[in-house]
């Protein structure tokens, strides 16, 4: 799998992977299979069950079936390949494996009986204390977003690791709801090393790791240089955008750290197959000086802004360290362009397994008709696609569809809805009703006691679009709106639901 050495173990205990559930942990943990160091053979260790084995190991099966463990990934994303490792297992592996996936909303119990599998990796031979490579075919135009995968391993035994590599297909409609800047080259964005001219000590990817490197191992570091030339790396942003700021860490390097540095930016057009290793990036003719030749100090976190080229786009990014040595963690905070902010919102909502893709939907309108109009839809081709099932999903929905959406909703002033929110929900209608945030205690008196004379009245809470509005205006509209009839004020507040779903739509594009 050498054309992969850039992908990510999307499994991995370091970004937050687990192990949540198997049939049989008898000789040994499952927990073991995500652990980052290679497995350890430790010579006449016992416990009190067996031989110990850094690994996962189950009991020898007596009766028909398999063994299996869901684990859940740390980066939900596109599988493009698997390494069963089965290191010091020689007598007690498996002789076969074969990998299931799915894509679950946050929250969702991996192991329930009502979970529905989708086959990745068909039954597959596996060799004895090696590592065992599989590679996928992912279609380019049907990318499969994935959140869970379950080992099955046939019929019993041992694995010490399981590797789940691919391409991280972040939660965008989250993370680009808050607005402002990202880091658009951290591997939880999607960034990713293309390409590099040494890996002799640690690997490139290293850098964009969420975490604080906890010593030299974490970092990216090149051999020592004794001809000319420097070395450098080439990172495919998560997103395309403008660059604001960059820091470069040079944490735990101390008599290794590279002398200066500096970075350059490119476009390259996206050829349409997400991660690969793009040679593409090789033969880029035109790179733009993003930040000059600067010295670096050890062990230190530098931060640069001001000493940047202004509104410099990109895509791809590469980093320069004169003459070679050490850089622990690298970041690109800037303003995600606006077309790869639609296209990264749609790939997200067309990637999606039909479970996670109905928890999302249901972030933007609760109504069940209108998620099961959006989720037949997918995968949408554009933005205005989007808007335009929206608006005829809509026109799907009955008086208790209605009704419904607006249990997704709470009180204006409130924070708690009828029904459960997600954070993404709730974040939202914090947003909308920003505007009372000023009110003053009369205001909020006024809200709490019209409120329950409104659903008293109309058996509902009251629905408005309340984005950019103060809390005097949108008291007066509820006032007003207390003076219609029932028929009328249910069909008001749907036509604002509708105009609220709208503007989510929106916003996250």
């Amino acid at each position: 799998m050498s054309e992969f050495t850039h992908l990510i173990d999307l499994a991995a205990a370091r970004l937050g992977g687990q192990a949540v559930a198997c049939n049989d942990e008898f000789f040994a943990e499952k927990e073991n299979l995500l652990k980052p160091e290679a497995a350890v053979w430790i010579e006449g260790k016992y416990t009190d069950r067996g031989k110990w084995m850094d690994g996962w190991e189950t009991r020898r099966r007596r009766t028909p079936g398999h063994d299996w463990c869901i684990v859940k990934l740390g980066l939900p994303g596109v599988i493009h390949g698997f390494v069963v490792d089965t290191a010091f297992f020689t007598g007690n592996y498996p002789s076969h494996c074969w990998i299931d996936a799915c894509g679950l909303a946050p929250g969702a119990d991996a192991a329930a009986p009502d979970v529905v599998w989708h086959p990745v990796l068909p039954k597959s031979e596996l060799g004895g204390d090696r590592k065992n490579p599989f590679t996928l075919t992912i279609a380019p135009n049907a990318p499969r977003r994935w959140t869970h995968v379950r080992l099955n391993i046939f019929p019993d035994g041992g694995v010490a690791r399981l590797r789940v590599l691919g391409e991280v297909l972040p939660d965008w409609t989250r993370i680009l709801a808050g607005g402002g800047d990202v880091d658009l080259a951290a591997a939880v964005n999607g960034g990713y090393v293309v390409d590099t001219s040494d890996r002799h000590y640690g690997e490139p990817r290293n850098m964009l790791m969420p975490y604080p490197a906890p010593n030299m191992g974490d970092g990216w570091e090149t051999k020592r240089r004794r001809g000319p030339g420097h070395d450098w790396s080439v990172v495919r942003l998560g997103i395309d955008g403008v660059i604001r700021r960059i820091e470069i860490d040079t944490a735990h390097y101390k008599g290794n750290y590279p002398d200066t540095a500096s970075l350059e930016a490119a476009v390259v057009p996206d050829d349409g197959r997400g991660v690969s290793a793009d040679s593409a990036t090789r033969a880029i003719a035109h790179w733009h000086a993003v930040l000059p030749a600067t010295k670096l100090q050890a062990d230190h976190r530098h931060v640069f802004e001001q000493e940047l080229a202004r509104d410099v786009a990109a895509s791809h990014v590469r980093l320069n360290i004169h003459p070679d040595g050490g850089v622990s963690r690298f970041r690109v905070f800037g303003t995600p362009d606006r077309a790869a902010r639609r296209a990264a919102v749609l790939r997200e909502l067309n990637a999606m397994d039909d479970p996670e893709a109905r928890a999302r939907l249901a972030d933007f309108c609760g109504a069940p008709a209108w998620i099961d109009a959006m989720n037949a839809a997918r995968p949408f081709a554009s933005a205005q696609a989007l808007l335009d099932a929206s608006e005829a999903a809509w026109a799907r929905v009955d008086r208790a569809g209605w009704l419904e959406a607006f249990r997704h909703h709470p009180r204006i002033g409130e924070r708690t809805a009828g029904r459960t929110q997600s954070e993404s929900a709730s974040e939202s209608s914090a947003r909308e009703q920003s505007g009372m945030e000023a009110a003053g205690a009369a205001d909020r008196d006024a809200f709490v006691q019209t409120n329950r004379e409104y659903e008293a009245r109309f058996g509902h809470v009251f629905i408005v679009c309340a984005s950019g509005k103060s809390a005097r205006e949108m008291l007066e509209g509820l006032r007003t709106r207390m003076h219609n009839d029932p028929e009328t004020e249910l069909r008001t507040a749907a036509d604002e639901q509708k105009t609220i779903t709208r503007l989510r739509l929106e916003r996250i594009l």
